[in-house]
């Protein structure tokens, strides 16, 4: 096994085409496919079944891709490492945070990563719907803060970073915002409006069908500045993280009887896979007084 092999390989993968992946591979199709075989027979099983136009992985294959995804992730980092000693660039670091998870209590600590790893450039994406951990395993990104930790598998490296509770959010004026804890039958006499994006919506649901109160938004939303916006001017109410505010004008209530939260955490590839830099914000992570 080469590491050419691990390229022809993944471009195979990608398209299911022996053609298209030489032309990406700059190869032959034939030197591609000897490569393959080559491959196969080291293996002792087939990567790929060649049924004409309806060519697919095997189950071997896409362990296979996953696994090369990750060699060829960690050679693009030693490749970095390399440029950075050398040439002294910056590196430059991709992490995409849930679109639920609001800034506030990130700001402070990515202004330290910042200050003490002065060769990091920090670029924060957001996650689409369906998005998490598989991410960071794929290259796309080095890390990941979600609202949840994924399901156990070693080759990641989560760090939990704070819980917060699902509470009220009603504009500063609003009738609600008067007591400092709401009960849930209040909360169905107020227009509602529906946080799309929410990891914990089924949840939420359930707590309030089981109190007997049975929300109907007419206005739903997957994009939280649209939903803030409405709460902020004081249009309808929502439930939400506690510590997910970015709209002035909101606050917060506890709900009788909801004991609902979550646990952010970030997400990195674990061990040699991820790029020292990213494995030292891991570090500053678990050390961060997020309280």
């Amino acid at each position: 096994m080469d590491i050419n092999q691990v390229g022809y390989f993944l471009n195979l993968a990608e398209t299911l085409n022996f053609t298209e992946a030489a032309r990406r591979s700059g190869v032959s199709q034939p030197s591609l496919t000897r490569a393959i075989q080559r491959l196969e027979e080291e293996l002792g099983s087939p990567l790929i079944y060649r049924d004409g136009k309806d060519s697919r992985l095997t189950a071997l294959g896409r362990d296979v891709q996953a696994e090369f995804m990750r060699v060829e992730l960690a050679l693009r980092n030693v490749r970095e490492h390399s440029e950075s000693t050398v040439h002294g660039r910056r590196r430059i670091l991709d992490i995409a945070v849930a679109p639920t998870i609001g800034p506030a209590k990130f700001t402070a600590f990515f202004d330290k990563v910042l200050s003490q790893l002065p060769a990091v450039n920090l670029n924060m994406h957001q996650l689409s719907a369906g998005e998490g951990a598989l991410e960071v395993l794929s290259g796309k990104y080095h890390a990941c803060i979600l609202p949840e930790a994924p399901r156990f598998n070693p080759k990641l490296n989560i760090v939990p970073l704070f819980r917060e509770r699902f509470l009220l959010a009603c504009a500063d004026g609003h009738p609600l915002a008067e007591n400092d804890v709401v009960s849930v039958k209040a909360l169905a006499s107020y227009p509602y409006v529906d946080r799309l994006a929410c990891e914990f919506h089924t949840q939420m649901t359930e707590h309030l069908m089981n109190h007997n109160a049975v929300m109907q938004p007419r206005f739903s939303a997957d994009r939280e500045d649209w939903v803030q916006q409405l709460v902020a001017e004081g249009r309808a109410i929502c439930i939400m993280p506690e510590r997910s505010v970015v709209v002035e004008g909101i606050v917060t209530r506890r709900i009788e009887g909801m004991s609902l939260e979550r646990e952010v955490v970030l997400a990195s590839v674990s061990g040699s896979g991820t790029p020292l830099e990213m494995r030292k914000i891991a570090q500053m992570a678990a050390r961060h007084d997020w309280a």
